[in-house]
């Protein structure tokens, strides 16, 4: 079976990591990625921010810029087998936009597998898609969990929890359990064997 074609929806000062390593960790297992920014074409970009935690009351944030590959204007859900929503600051202001709202609802009305991470649970959340669900989050979206109706999984920073077709996870410490999840919701199988050597001349 071939691989899935994954949207990804972004936005200005979405979180680096949870944006560039999926979509690159996706690609390079054979699926299509396709990240749509509201307002914005492919071959446009948008700034990330890269949260870290340093000790401070909150994290910390700087982080360069990301180019999208795909026209959010032109975007059919229905021909995507799969959603990744990235945390940082897109998903609050992104879950006012009404088209993002209805894209997000349409991967759980036909239960399509989903993949969100930190600050994404608030897209999960204004979307209304999480009544008895159970979702990682940043610790603080718990109550954006909560107040929708779902249960907020209080794990580990590096682990997620996969409930049907939602993989959630809180940060992007979560990466290798998050991504790991989300692929095994995908029905994408990584084989191991012995490697390549170069034949004797």
């Amino acid at each position: 079976m071939g691989g899935k074609k994954i949207l990804m929806i972004c936005g200005d000062f979405t979180e680096d990591y949870e944006t560039m390593v999926p979509f690159q960790a996706l690609l390079a297992v054979g699926h299509t990625v396709h990240a749509i920014c509201p307002g914005k074409a492919a071959g446009q970009q948008i700034a990330t921010a890269i949260h870290d935690f340093e000790g401070d009351q909150t994290y910390s944030e700087r982080g360069h810029n990301f180019t999208l590959n795909a026209t959010f204007a032109e975007t059919k859900v229905e021909s995507y087998d799969a959603l990744v929503i990235p945390g940082g600051r897109a998903p609050e202001y992104l879950r006012l936009d009404a088209n993002v709202i209805a894209m997000v609802r349409h991967f759980f009305d036909a239960g399509k597998p989903v993949a969100a991470i930190c600050h994404g649970a608030q897209l999960l959340s204004a979307a209304g898609v999480l009544k008895g669900r159970t979702c990682s989050a940043y610790p603080a979206c718990r109550f954006d969990v909560e107040l929708a109706g779902g249960h907020y999984a209080d794990i580990p920073v590096d682990q997620a929890v996969t409930d049907g077709n939602l993989v959630s996870a809180p940060a992007w410490p979560a990466h290798p359990a998050w991504i790991g999840q989300f692929l095994t919701v995908l029905g994408t199988e990584i084989r191991h064997s012995k490697p390549l050597t170069r034949s004797a001349a």
